[in-house]
């Protein structure tokens, strides 16, 4: 993913201070190594390192509307991007696009929609965007915070976001996450949950009520592979995370289906990675998932002293001292590097899945579906309006794991 940086309504507006954004943003460039961008109108900065996954050639940021009166920063992908650019080009048929950059049409939508843009977007996204037609600034995070983003208040007043807690650190009296499912304005300067899906609403009544949808396989099933197709949405080659348990090796399936009938600029056959220690189960179950599809497959394996060895470098990428992070970060960090060796820029994977469907086994011990549903909700949901939840398990185990330790120095 790419790293972002927004210092906003600062008191300073001079060239030193633009280095010193300029400088935080360089803390996080090993999330965006294929460029670097600067936008500054008057006291506010964005700032943007960019992973290039789609449109490599002009997508760099920030981007902008038609005549730049909007400029816009991102980290993540917009999966529904060409029918956001049809719903703009019917409404103004004269537009013009600056690039094929999936991010762009945010800009777009801004003019039309306001605050309303968050929900209208169909990815994972964090982003903020300043328009200098009244000084106004916006940031919003997706619904469950697979891209990483927080947020914090300068001694002087200003505001800053950032994709990493290190580029606030020295700058910010207090910094927090920024909640998933919600935007930040400064027309408000507060947080507004855009996120409010039904099952949310049933759970949060009084008393609780488990979701009321009933379960269709077929239904399931479809919404599955319809997930995993739209996240293949690449320019760059790519490729599935495979260690051979049911999770990642669903995902593979549906991607290496996928991939048959696509224009990949890897060709027709999926290309999957797995690591473990030599001799690990998740070698050997990887490998024989992989010959079942017909996956170009590749194995690594690391020594527990490199494993050692790594946990600085992991703990630094993280933001964070949880063990149990720690523990499942390393490997992923070091396959991470290897695959970024065969010039791979992103790879699928089945993180999250045991949250979302009660997988782990300690599951079995509630006391009945509202348990469960209580557990599931907490997990994977964000902070309230109130702030009352504020760290959750899904996204400090999985999401951070997985976006944070793939992003490499």
């Amino acid at each position: 993913m790419c790293g972002i940086l927004a210092c906003l309504a600062s008191t300073d507006d001079g060239p030193a201070m633009r280095a010193r954004v300029l400088a935080l943003s360089r803390r996080q460039r090993h999330r965006g190594p294929d460029w670097s961008g600067m936008f500054q109108w008057k006291n506010s900065f964005l700032a943007h390192e960019r992973l290039a996954i789609i449109d490599p050639a002009s997508g760099d940021q920030p981007l902008f509307n038609e005549d730049k009166t909007v400029s816009v920063c991102v980290n993540g992908e917009i999966y529904n991007y060409k029918e956001l650019r049809e719903q703009i080009l019917a409404k103004h048929p004269n537009k013009k696009f600056a690039t094929d950059s999936d991010c762009e049409v945010i800009s777009h939508l801004w003019e039309d929609h306001g605050e309303k843009v968050a929900g209208m977007l169909d990815g994972m996204f964090s982003f903020v965007i300043l328009d200098t037609r009244d000084g106004t600034f916006y940031a919003a995070r997706d619904p469950i915070g697979i891209t990483s983003l927080y947020i914090g208040w300068g001694k002087d007043g200003s505001v800053w976001v950032a994709s990493e807690m290190k580029c606030l650190k020295d700058e910010c009296l207090k910094f927090q996450q920024f909640p998933p499912g919600h935007y930040y304005s400064s027309k408000t300067m507060s947080f507004t949950r855009y996120y409010n899906p039904q099952f949310y609403l049933e759970f949060e009544a009084s008393p609780p009520q488990c979701p009321s949808t009933p379960y269709d396989a077929k239904v399931l099933r479809e919404a599955f592979e319809a997930a995993v197709v739209k996240r293949m949405m690449s320019d760059v080659p790519f490729g599935v995370l495979l260690s051979g348990g049911l999770d990642s090796s669903l995902v593979a399936a549906i991607a290496s289906r996928a991939i048959k009938s696509s224009d990949s600029v890897w060709g027709n056959k999926l290309h999957s990675f797995c690591v473990g220690l030599p001799g690990s189960p998740d070698l050997k179950a990887g490998r024989e998932v992989a010959e079942f599809l017909g996956t170009d497959h590749h194995e690594f394996t690391f020594t527990v002293q490199e494993g050692i060895d790594a946990i600085s470098d992991v703990i630094q990428h993280i933001e964070t001292y949880d063990v149990t992070t720690i523990r499942a970060s390393t490997p992923m960090f070091l396959m991470s590097r290897k695959i970024k060796a065969l010039g791979v820029k992103m790879v699928l994977s089945g993180e999250g899945s045991d949250e979302v469907f009660g997988g782990y086994l300690y599951f079995y011990k509630a006391p009945n579906r509202v348990g469960v549903m209580t557990w599931c909700y907490d997990i994977v949901t964000c902070a309230t309006n109130a702030m009352i939840r504020v760290w959750f398990w899904t996204w400090r185990v999985d999401v951070l794991r997985l976006q944070t330790s793939t992003r490499l120095a």
